[in-house]
């Protein structure tokens, strides 16, 4: 079977709507961990490409299975980051970094195990914005179409191998080789963000979101953790989340941002979490809100990005004039409650909510 698609949602023929979906069937719906080899070649990579994967590495690794990664790498420019080859070492996999003046542009993905074999072929790269908001396209070749055309996952792996370029194989045990060199460091506060990245996200808000915000100071409703509910497409939207908790790669994994209240006048850090073994979504930390009765179930929560790690929230109420037109941009849902979101750029978001969005 041969599916293909143009994400987010743009167009597709077959079973899945994107890249994501296509890697989730060959990884982990339709794989069994521990058997065969895990392929992955890409240009670019960050630790949040690969944080819905990372669980299933560890434990494809840890029965037996293989994982051999291909990732591009350079001392001047930001190709692959520590984050992420840590992470792929530490899931058990096979890693090695291509040092060319020519970039690694190729991005591949897929398997061999006792079923057959499986090849994505994609503009994607294992990043965040590769996986979820950039405009990528991806065709899935099932194991008729790659048995057809004679196509072997170890004679890709054994020509990039043999070809005659600078090939590093990082280790844990060894932090000062060369390798480690030709990655970036997601964790530098210095890092200027892609102009995909400054978006603002837009969420209609539920009952779950609100409930402790409308809450009498000191009464049961306003128990608990307060956090608003996001969809499982933010790894693009939030910095590296690679704070493991402790069972490791397993339960969540989360980071902490700088948010700006402006309806309260003040900055809290927060967390965000993603939820890596239950629901797959994300939930923002919004402790700051408890009580104020500043957003009720059907208002707009608009959340800007406006630094690497530093967001602005604004609430808009349901019917206001800023509502209507926003509102409109909010066109995908999230489970099944009617809860809806959307991303737009931060100037266009500016100019149809008449504020200014301020740096640090």
């Amino acid at each position: 079977m041969i599916d293909f698609a143009i994400h987010p949602d743009v167009y597709s023929v077959g079973r899945f709507s994107g890249l994501m979906p296509m890697l989730e069937d060959t990884w982990i719906k339709s794989h069994t961990p521990g058997d065969g080899v895990i392929y992955l070649i890409s240009g670019f990579a960050n630790f949040n490409g690969g944080a819905r994967f990372y669980k299933l590495f560890k434990e494809h690794t840890e029965l037996g299975g293989k994982i051999v990664s291909f990732l591009g790498g350079s001392t001047g420019q930001r190709l692959s980051s520590k984050q992420v080859v840590e992470a792929l070492l530490e899931c058990g996999s096979e890693v090695h970094i291509i040092n060319r003046k020519r970039l690694l542009h190729s991005k591949c993905y897929g398997i061999k195990d006792s079923k057959g074999q499986k090849l994505i072929v994609t503009s994607g790269n294992f990043t965040g914005p590769g996986m979820s908001q950039n405009v990528e396209s991806a065709i899935l070749l099932g194991n008729e179409e790659v048995s057809s055309m004679s196509f072997q996952w170890e004679d890709v792996e054994l020509s990039i191998k043999s070809q005659k370029w600078q090939i590093h194989t990082p280790s844990l045990s060894d932090l000062t080789s060369p390798a480690w060199k030709l990655l970036y460091d997601e964790s530098s506060k210095r890092v200027d963000l892609e102009e995909t990245e400054t978006v603002t996200l837009l969420v209609l808000l539920g009952r779950a979101d609100t409930a402790r915000i409308q809450a009498e100071e000191g009464t049961k409703q306003g128990l608990g953790s307060q956090y608003f509910w996001l969809s499982k497409d933010s790894f693009s939207f939030f910095p590296s989340l690679n704070i493991k908790n402790k069972k490791g790669w397993k339960g969540t994994l989360s980071t902490m941002i700088k948010l700006r209240y402006v309806d309260l006048n003040l900055v809290s850090n927060e967390r965000v979490t993603f939820e890596a073994e239950n629901n797959l979504d994300f939930r923002l930390g919004t402790g700051k809100l408890r009580y104020s009765k500043v957003a009720a179930s059907g208002d707009m929560a608009c959340i800007s990005r406006v630094e690497e790690d530093f967001y602005e929230l604004r609430i808009f109420k349901k019917g206001s004039i800023e509502f209507n037109k926003l509102q409109n941009h909010a066109i995908n849902y999230i489970g099944h409650q009617g809860k809806r979101y959307g991303y737009i750029d931060n100037s266009e978001f500016e100019q149809i909510a008449k504020v200014r969005l301020n740096k640090q």
